[in-house]
């Protein structure tokens, strides 16, 4: 039976096997690590220990465990925790997929390619009587999007470059407005936020005709009073994936965007050559062209990733972009969202 906000969206992770074991396989730098990073954070009692080889100096802080000694604590899934650019396994990664695999542990991905397609595991996975799930996938039918206005109030987070926040800034939203009692649900759209979410549709491993017809479809009608907090992917200024963030942008129609920002990040990541644009210019882009489907669009906050300052650089950078952008400032690992959700509200 459906209830009021129901889509057609597939509920793509709830034959997942918990717990997890999170791969981290040989990655090098935290920001790659982000999906293992955010099960930790927002589903920590899913996750047992982590899986990564000898030469790996990123730690979640869950034991190290072998693929044996995660199948001796009851492990249901590897969860490959890494987002690598262009999101493809590594050929070293394979053989300890394989243990996992051969003890009977489920592999799951969020990996563009597909695990399918890799010949010894799906060989391990048969040996193993264990499963291949790849969450990125979504194999249903989409359209595009319509444009058209639906009832439902929708929030979506923006960033001014990639990884800096937009999913556990999402996540923070739609928890404290649930904690007021106001209807909302967070609306996943990568593989991560769909493993802690339950269900969701990575938006960047969609057809680009499709995007904006996909975004309607996870944020869909629902009553008046009842919030979507959906989790943004990309960003308009970044060359790689704004054709991701408009599309994302156009079909889920946000009454309400929070613009997600790094205040030391001064270049594209991964791309020195493009310098990052002032924040009011990403602001007011994202407004012009949210006002094609949704004229009402406005600016309630700016969530910034302050991780690397100290309690002083802090304070001087929230009060910095609340001055220039004139909407609540925040950090929503540090002080919580309850200005920006009294603001929204109001």
């Amino acid at each position: 039976m459906t209830t009021p906000g129901d889509s057609p969206l597939v509920e793509a992770v709830q034959h997942v096997r918990k717990p997890y074991v999170l791969f981290l396989g040989d990655v090098q730098e935290r920001s790659d690590a982000k999906t293992a990073l955010g099960l930790r954070d927002w589903c920590p009692e899913d996750c047992i220990g982590q899986l990564r080889l000898p030469n790996c100096p990123v730690d979640t802080g869950l034991p190290d465990l072998t693929p044996q000694e995660a199948a001796h604590r009851g492990a249901g899934s590897v969860v490959i925790g890494i987002a690598p650019i262009g999101g493809r396994l590594q050929p070293q990664w394979i053989p300890l997929l394989v243990a996992a695999l051969e003890a009977g542990i489920d592999v799951v991905s969020g990996m563009h390619s597909r695990l399918g397609a890799y010949p010894e595991l799906v060989a391990a996975a048969h040996a193993g009587g264990a499963r291949l799930l790849d969450v990125r996938h979504y194999d249903g039918p989409l359209s595009v999007g319509s444009g058209r206005k639906r009832p439902g109030k929708r929030l979506l987070t923006v960033g001014t470059d990639c990884a800096l926040g937009k999913k556990y800034t999402a996540l923070a939203l739609a928890r404290e407005l649930k904690r007021r009692g106001v209807p909302a649900d967070f609306r996943a759209t990568g593989q991560t936020g769909t493993l802690i979410a339950g269900r969701g549709l990575a938006v960047d491993a969609v057809i680009a005709d499709f995007i904006a017809g996909a975004a309607e479809m996870i944020s869909p009608a629902n009553e008046p009073g009842h919030w979507d907090v959906v989790e943004g992917q990309g960003s308009l200024m970044n060359p790689a994936y704004a054709g991701v963030t408009l599309g994302l942008l156009h079909g889920s129609q946000p009454d309400a965007i929070v613009v997600c920002h790094d205040p030391l990040r001064t270049h594209v990541g991964g791309m020195e050559h493009i310098a990052l644009v002032p924040i009011e210019e990403i602001v007011d882009l994202t407004l012009r062209l949210g006002r094609l489907t949704n004229p009402a669009i406005r600016c309630v906050g700016v969530s910034l990733n302050t991780s690397a300052l100290d309690a002083a650089g802090r304070t001087a950078a929230l009060n910095e972009y609340e001055r220039r952008l004139g909407v609540p400032a925040f950090d929503p690992m540090q002080h919580g969202v309850e200005r920006v959700i009294d603001f929204l509200l109001a």
